[in-house]
């Protein structure tokens, strides 16, 4: 409500209402459907029970990634640089469910993560499917890492027309608005 409230005050800029939403051990999100479809977009991760084999990761993310409220795959593999080597999964398959379901990848920008890993990103935009650069800023001084987003985003081969979050406010506005009607049907 007082998103809406600031839209109205603050128009024509707009705030998006977004939501990260764990991917349980299952597939499914951690928020129900009701709580889901009042968000602009949803940003589905892994947070918990990392130790899986590839058939294992791989099915979860699938899951998460054909609900239709998932809007954006996030750090898909859940590494950390030099501290934790992310679950394997089977890239191919992950990345074309994206691509049926018509679901964003992040790339994810924390120098510490990197996930999506860059050798994926041109498999990625082959398929069709839009990659995001977002900070996983959990103060503001994160905001700062978006260098490193955009560095490893530049040397998978990823343009500004297929990165959603370099898309204008009319675009942006389409793009989660067909993902929402997509999920009425």
């Amino acid at each position: 409500m007082q998103i809406d409230e600031l839209n109205a005050k603050l128009a024509p800029f707009k705030i998006f209402k977004g939501i990260e939403s764990d991917i349980l051990n299952d597939g499914s999100l951690d928020y129900s459907d009701d709580i889901l479809k009042t968000f602009d977009f949803v940003v589905a991760s892994v947070h918990s029970n990392l130790r899986m084999d590839q058939e294992k990761a791989t099915a979860r993310l699938i899951k998460a990634i054909e609900n239709p409220y998932t809007t954006i795959l996030g750090h898909p593999t859940g590494r950390l640089l030099l501290s934790r080597k992310g679950y394997e999964i089977d890239y191919k398959k992950v990345i074309d469910a994206c691509a049926a379901n018509k679901v964003v990848i992040e790339i994810n920008a924390n120098p510490l993560r990197l996930d999506l890993d860059w050798r994926w990103h041109r498999y990625a935009l082959e398929k069709g499917v839009l990659l995001t650069i977002n900070p996983d800023a959990h103060r503001k001084e994160g905001f700062h890492d978006m260098q490193y987003g955009v560095k490893v985003a530049r040397k998978g081969g990823l343009t500004a027309t297929k990165c959603l979050n370099a898309f204008t406010l009319n675009e942006i506005s389409s793009y989660f608005e067909q993902k929402s009607t997509a999920n009425l049907i």
